[in-house]
């Protein structure tokens, strides 16, 4: 009955990983709602802010901000967006690959390329691959504050109006719903602006105090929103694809012992029959 001590043993430890990873669920899915309610919090000053500059792009402004103009690309940089902590599937690698396929196709136009990395599994990766790595910021926990990234979006920014770099993507994973994250690499600077039905007006402003002043600080702080909106969104996202992952794995490890009960049972069966067929056949010799 060696066999059975030893798969008896086996299923023991499936069953405290078992409870380990229906804990982690249970946690991950109140997380994740709480997650949820401060990407919703955010999401409608992000989306207002990005109307109002989306109509100055379109606006024949007498001051044209350098955020706003495009130029020839010789350089671009990646703001990339991870989580901090792994166990989440997927959410990590399908955006890095997004990541990599985006600046191959710049580098296969002659384009060099900076990073400016948010999260530890962004800096493990890039580490491991290579690239120019510029800043990055890491262990911004769950509940990440715009203080905590704004040194990290300031070098990229610095980098745009020295001319060291003439466009600015940034990628993460945004939240569709609980079963589905969706890896997205846009662009964030030189400001893309929206042109299609909603935008029904086009008009200028009347800018009090100066244009330039105006203008400059309210695109750092379009810029601030979006990267926080998009780490904040990453966040939830990291927590949904989390429960999902310890859901599966509870899953496995349950079907794992019923397959190891069921071996165990059968190898049972096997020695008791031996052993009955021992004793007949023992008695028979008698």
């Amino acid at each position: 009955m060696a066999g059975a001590k030893e798969l008896r043993k086996q299923i023991g430890s499936i069953k405290n990983t078992q409870k380990i990873t229906s804990a982690m669920q249970m946690v991950a899915a109140s997380k994740m709602r709480k997650a949820q309610d401060r990407m919703a919090r955010g999401r409608p000053y992000t989306d207002q802010i990005r109307a109002v500059i989306s109509h100055m792009a379109n606006a024949s402004s007498e001051y044209r901000h350098h955020f706003m103009v495009e130029r020839e690309v010789s350089r671009v940089g990646y703001i990339v967006v991870t989580t901090d902590k792994g166990l989440c599937g997927g959410l990590n690698v399908n955006l890095l690959k997004a990541v990599v396929a985006d600046m191959k196709r710049w580098v296969d136009q002659g384009v060099e390329a900076e990073l400016c990395l948010i999260g530890n599994k962004g800096i493990q990766f890039f580490r491991a691959y290579g690239g120019r790595v510029v800043a990055a910021t890491q262990n911004i926990g769950e509940t990440p504050a715009v203080a905590d990234l704004i040194g990290s979006i300031k070098v990229m920014l610095d980098a745009f109006e020295e001319g060291k770099v003439d466009k600015i993507f940034l990628a993460n994973n945004v939240f569709v719903n609980t079963m589905s994250q969706q890896p997205t690499v846009r662009q964030l600077v030189p400001l893309d602006p929206i042109d299609d039905a909603t935008m029904k007006h086009r008009w200028d402003y009347i800018y009090e105090p100066e244009a330039r002043d105006l203008i400059e600080d309210l695109l750092t702080r379009y810029i601030e929103a979006q990267v926080y909106q998009a780490v904040v969104e990453n966040v939830a996202c990291e927590q949904a694809a989390k429960m999902v992952a310890m859901k599966s794995a509870t899953e496995n490890a349950g079907e794992l012992i019923d397959e190891l009960e069921l071996i165990m049972n059968n190898a049972r069966q096997a020695a008791i029959t031996q052993e009955i067929s021992e004793i007949v056949g023992g008695a028979a010799a008698v």
